[in-house]
């Protein structure tokens, strides 16, 4: 792998482009988490892929490949988000006038409604930890926090759920 990075930063894209195909999957899972869509996933990672292009000539730690284009992943994700325009999922079950729900897909509504009451950035912690099964030093990497604050918007964010939810949903 190292070698690999050492030729892409020459500015040899194939070498590149293995490197982003290695781990092909992680990168879709983690732009879906953000995107909720396929299309927007992939438009998210070739934004990545061109930043990677880009600048991987500042890599300073070969090691660290993997978490740095993560988080610029997260990065084009979180820039792709602030600029579309459109109903949230919550006002979308306020307009169809939810109420609970019976259904798998109501039960995926009413989750992500209960979500996005939360802070931005315990939802994000928590996707993270829970849709990916990302571990905490690896998400304190990617969003560039200590792992104390990790822990703590996890667990508050869980806490908040929990109240919402009006029981133990457990971590």
């Amino acid at each position: 792998m190292k070698l690999l990075i050492k030729r892409a930063k020459k500015g040899d894209k194939d070498a590149l482009v293995e490197l982003v195909m290695a781990q092909k999957s992680d990168y879709y899972k983690l732009a879906y988490v953000y995107m909720k869509n396929q299309n927007d996933a992939l438009d998210a990672t070739e934004d990545m892929i061109v930043i990677l292009y880009e600048n991987i000539h500042k890599l300073k730690n070969e090691d660290s490949f993997y978490t740095w284009s993560k988080t610029i992943l997260v990065n084009c994700c979180k820039k792709m988000l602030g600029e579309r325009i459109g109903t949230t999922v919550s006002d979308y079950i306020e307009e169809k006038g939810h109420d609970g729900g019976i259904g798998e897909k109501d039960n995926q509504l009413l989750i992500e409604k209960y979500m996005s009451e939360l802070d931005e950035k315990q939802r994000e912690a928590i996707r993270l930890r829970y849709l990916l099964d990302l571990e905490y030093k690896t998400i304190a990497q990617m969003l560039n926090v200590p792992l104390g604050t990790v822990k703590s918007r996890i667990s508050n964010g869980i806490s908040r759920l929990q109240d919402m939810f009006g029981g133990d949903i457990g971590e």
